[in-house]
């Protein structure tokens, strides 16, 4: 009689394979994200924790450092961090209470009133959000320098005895708070577009008038938005180091951004104590992140329900022409004068102005300053770098800010919760300290990424991490369900079902989240000035040592022309969007 146990015995070792591959592959998914996370984030960030614990340094140092709390005490200890930290709090602080103010009243305008030209205004109040720190700040700096600034000018030419100051603590309150004021803008306003407009209905049936309606009703309804908006202007202000490196610096105005880089950028470097600062920051953002999560924390500010609205359109009689002016006191603030200061500085031949009457002087005016901007080999050789370091960081950005968001959002795998949270922490992470993290990360290591294009691309995919996976959440949270269980039916694998299914429809937001990635890795500063050599130059360093060099007219045409990029790869990356999104209908 023959025996048939191997005949049976091979489906059911194949179906025993089969089925631990099946248990398998999930878990080496995760772990495999994991393992990138660590590479990106948590490994640089545990080697600057290291080196704020010791006495040693990222180039020969040898790992067997002693553990001590000694630069923690040093630079808690030390006057000038004290002063730095006072001045950061109280800049951003500041700042932050006008990005506020004028945010929401800016959003509350264009949203919910019936303002002549809202549409316009809309679109060129964002414009402020695409110009890099540096470039914004050295253009206020020529509008109001004490002596020479042409707002300072036009005081005098019309006789007002009136002068402004913006290298000062009060001046970069100011700019700080006009050129982030987007950034609550944008929580404010689709809060605002969401909310059902039943409520103040409600509130004019009963009388009460609508500047009354907007402070009892609608501000606090959408508080998520403003908190939102609020924490974020903090955080990021914290951590910018163009704005007050232009006009602080000059004032000897230090905040701790520019106490970091001073620590680095001394002969020795003080990487220790640069470390310990480093710390010290992310403690605070974290801190106000933290916070955030806090308040919000079981409170209910419910204002959509399932039925249909369309956002009021509140009627301000006459004075619409006031929230009007508002609106183009605005856009000149934010976008018009710092503009014509840039234009009239990157073609006058020299920026002496004694009188109104120099700026019509036309044969003052020439095209010296490009020349000698395109004549420099640095300047196209950091243009061809940040472009290369654009791609790579958009590329590779968008690639893992996909899968992450897919599994947090789409997935129930085991790990998922800790990707979340993991992916989340550059948020607390100013761009600077990532520098300072990937010196003490890479620098030593013989796997030669210091010097290179690929540390700047990995930094800015670390740095910029949290926006893209958010970018793309909302995205893959507009796909129904439905969709992928119907592919499974079918017999579709889960490859299968995201390469023809989720991905074509994410498309779009997947193109808008890594043009996100390309415009922010072109406006970097505080990550590149401690990674890059000469030959990796970005733009945004080179214009820094424009800056620094005293050539006002060559860095004024470097900033039209790294503003002019920067628009047009918007513009191109809208276009693309949008034919995506067309062919996906």
């Amino acid at each position: 009689m023959e025996a048939t146990a191997p005949k049976s015995a091979a489906p059911y070792t194949d179906y025993r394979w089969a089925s631990a591959w099946k248990l398998a592959v999930p878990r080496l998914w995760i772990a495999l994200l994991l393992v990138i996370l660590g590479f990106l984030v948590l490994y640089p960030v545990a080697m600057l924790t290291y080196g704020a614990l010791t006495n040693e340094d990222p180039v020969s140092g040898s790992g067997q450092g002693t553990i001590s709390l000694s630069n923690f005490l040093a630079v808690l200890s030390d006057p000038a961090v004290r002063r730095a930290t006072w001045n950061s709090l109280v800049i951003c602080t500041g700042g932050t209470a006008i990005a506020v103010v004028v945010g929401l009243l800016f959003a509350w305008t264009t949203v919910r009133t019936n303002t002549p030209m809202r549409r316009f205004i809309e679109i060129a109040g964002m414009l402020p959000l695409f110009v890099p720190p540096l470039v914004a700040a050295f253009a206020w700096g020529l509008l109001g320098s004490p002596r020479t600034g042409l707002i300072n000018v036009a005081f005098k030419f019309m006789g007002l005895p009136l002068s402004v100051n913006f290298y000062s603590t009060a001046g970069m309150i100011f700019i700080f708070g006009i050129y982030y004021a987007p950034y609550v803008y944008m929580f404010t306003a689709s809060a605002l577009k969401n909310m059902d407009p039943s409520l103040e209905e409600a509130a004019e049936i009963a009388g009460v008038g609508p500047f009354r309606t907007l402070f009892t009703i609608v501000f606090p309804l959408i508080t998520p938005a403003i908190l939102s908006g609020t924490l974020l202007s903090f955080v990021v202000m914290l951590g910018i180091y163009g704005i007050p490196a232009a006009l602080g610096t000059p004032a000897q105005i230090s905040v701790l951004t520019t106490y970091i880089y001073g620590l680095i950028s001394w002969s020795p470097p003080n990487y220790n104590a640069a470390a310990a600062t480093s710390v010290i920051l992310i403690a605070v953002t974290a801190l106000c992140v933290l916070l955030q999560q806090r308040i919000m924390r079981g409170r209910s500010y419910v204002t959509v329900s399932g039925k249909s609205f369309r956002p009021k359109q509140l009627d301000l009689g006459s004075w619409k022409w006031a929230t009007f002016t508002f609106a183009l006191a605005y856009l000149m603030l934010g976008v018009i004068l710092p503009t014509i200061a840039l234009l009239i500085a990157s073609f006058k031949k020299f920026l002496f102005i004694p009188d109104i009457g120099a700026l019509f002087n036309f044969s003052a005016y020439s095209l010296s300053h490009y020349e000698q901007l395109f004549a420099n080999p640095l300047t196209w050789r950091s243009v061809v770098n940040t472009f290369e370091i654009g791609l790579v960081t958009a590329i590779i950005g968008g690639v893992l800010a996909f899968s992450i968001s897919y599994t947090v959002y789409r997935t129930n795998l085991p790990g998922r919760r800790t990707l979340d949270i993991i992916s989340t922490l550059p948020v607390a992470i100013p761009g600077l300290v990532v520098g300072v993290a990937y010196i003490w990360a890479w620098i030593g290591l013989p796997l030669n990424l210091y010097g290179t294009i690929w540390i700047l691309a990995l930094a800015f995919v670390a740095r910029f991490l949290p926006d893209s996976v958010k970018s793309l959440s909302t995205s893959l949270m507009q796909i129904h369900k439905d969709l992928e269980e119907a592919s499974q039916v079918c017999g579709v694998g889960v490859l299968g079902t995201i390469r023809q299914i989720i991905v074509p429809l994410v498309m779009p937001g997947l193109i808008s989240s890594m043009s996100l990635l390309f415009i922010l890795a072109i406006r970097e500063l505080g990550s590149s000035l401690f990674l890059y050599v000469s030959d990796t130059i970005p733009m945004a360093v080179l214009l820094l040592d424009f800056y620094e060099g005293g050539n006002v007219g060559v860095t004024a045409a470097f900033s039209l022309v790294q503003t002019l990029l920067l628009v047009a790869v918007i513009g191109l990356s809208t276009v693309v969007a949008r034919s995506f999104a067309t062919f996906s209908k």
